[in-house]
Formats: C-alpha cells, sequence, structure tokens
C-alpha cells in the first residue's frame, strides 16, 4: 500500500504550483523550512486520496511521515488523524506516541495545524499535560507550535488553562510564527468562550506581547477597542 499511495501522489504532481507552494512555505536558504520539497499537490486533492489508503498500517504512516516530500508528510498526517479519530484507547495511544516521536518531521506550519489540535490536544484532553510544558520550552519552532496548537482542543472543550499558561511562557518568542499562533488561540478562546478572559489576559500583556500577536488576537474585536490596544491606551 506503501508503494501505491507514493506512486499516486507522484502521479499528481504540479511543477507550477510547486513552486509556488515552495515560496509560500519558506522554503529557501536560511528560511523556516529551508530544503522543504514540495510536490504541488493542494490538500483538498490530499484529502481525496487519503480515503483509499484508510487501511495502511502505522508502521508505513511512519515512514511516509519520514520521507522527505512534503505532501507524503502531510498526508500520514491526515490518515493518522483520522485513524485516530475512529480508533480505540489502545490505537489512540500508539498513535499519540508515535507523533511525538517523530516531532522533528512535523516541521512546517501547515503540518502542525492539521493534525496537533487532533491528535495532542485530543489525547490529552482526560489525562495530565506536562508533555505540552516540556514542548513548549523546547529549542524546535515546531514543537513550541505543537504546544499552544494543541490546546485548540480544549478551547473546543471550553477549557482555557492550558492556553492562557502557555500563551503566556510564548509571550517572548522571537519567531513570528509563534506570534501568528498564540495570536490565533487567545482569538478562538475569545470568540468561543469568553472575550472577558481574553481580555483579562490582553490586558496585563498586551504592551509587551509581539505586536503581530496582538494583532491577531484583537482581529474580532470591534474597530474603536481594537485601536485602543493597537495605541496602548486601554
Amino acid at each position: 500500500m506503501l508503494k501505491k499511495i507514493r506512486k499516486e501522489l507522484s502521479s499528481l504532481a504540479n511543477k507550477k504550483d510547486a513552486q509556488i507552494l515552495q515560496h509560500f512555505f519558506k522554503t529557501g536558504k536560511g528560511e523556516y523550512a529551508e530544503g522543504d520539497i514540495f510536490l504541488g499537490i493542494r490538500v483538498p486533492v490530499q484529502r481525496r486520496v487519503l480515503k483509499k489508503y484508510l487501511n495502511i498500517n502505522l508502521k508505513e504512516l511512519e515512514f511516509l511521515l519520514r520521507t522527505k516530500i512534503h505532501e507524503y508528510r502531510l498526508i500520514a498526517l491526515l490518515i493518522l488523524v483520522k485513524k485516530f479519530e475512529e480508533g480505540d484507547k489502545q490505537i489512540k495511544k500508539k498513535i499519540f506516541n508515535l507523533y511525538l516521536k517523530n516531532t522533528k518531521y512535523i516541521n512546517n506550519w501547515d503540518l502542525v495545524d492539521l493534525s496537533a489540535p487532533h491528535i495532542v490536544g485530543a489525547y490529552l484532553l482526560d489525562k495530565p499535560r506536562d508533555i505540552l510544558y516540556k514542548l513548549v520550552k523546547s529549542q524546535s519552532l515546531w514543537e513550541r507550535r505543537i504546544a499552544i496548537l494543541a490546546t485548540f482542543a480544549f478551547i473546543k472543550n471550553n477549557e482555557t488553562k492550558d492556553t492562557l499558561k502557555i500563551a503566556q511562557i510564548l509571550l517572548e518568542d522571537e519567531h513570528d510564527l509563534i506570534h501568528k499562533a498564540v495570536g490565533w488561540m487567545l482569538r478562538e478562546l475569545g470568540k468561543r468562550i469568553s472575550q472577558d478572559i481574553e481580555e483579562k489576559f490582553l490586558k496585563r500583556y498586551y504592551r509587551v506581547m509581539p505586536r503581530t500577536m496582538l494583532r491577531y488576537a484583537i482581529e474580532r474585536f470591534e474597530e474603536s477597542k481594537r485601536k485602543k490596544y493597537l495605541l496602548g491606551k486601554i
């Protein structure tokens, strides 16, 4: 099955789209995804393809996840998400452990965003969350992003504690992709649970948080309030 899925994905390669995606996902020298290789297959196409391969085993998915081709890694993660959602406790645990063992290959923002909430966050809903506090202090940009994105599952479960704690830890992070992720999660917390809770956090930290983080966090506020935050007049 592994050979079939790679062959099908290769047949769908599009050189023009590959060039666009490699630029969009910053694969140039010195950029955050330097050297990442794209075939040029859009996500909706991959979602259609994966339906044929849901019986692929975890060993084969781990092999796909460790390849250099971005679309191979993405489809492996999308299948893992599907298997996790449909699996029993034993399967969920195996997928969670496989995921954490291979974080070095989950190395672009789309790979993280489409998988971390659905595997890491979902698994930890009823469990201790110490692993997130290890990941958030990692030297790896992607592990730090996994930590904050995992809390999206908690937000959807009407929980705020870990999102706010991890957001606080990441206030001084230097990477723009972390600023965006934290701002996004704060925005979702305000939208789905309570803007008052979000604002309590913002009023304490908005003067010191990165500008991008703040802009993302207040994106859904009314214009007059957004301006006050941006001008430091709250």
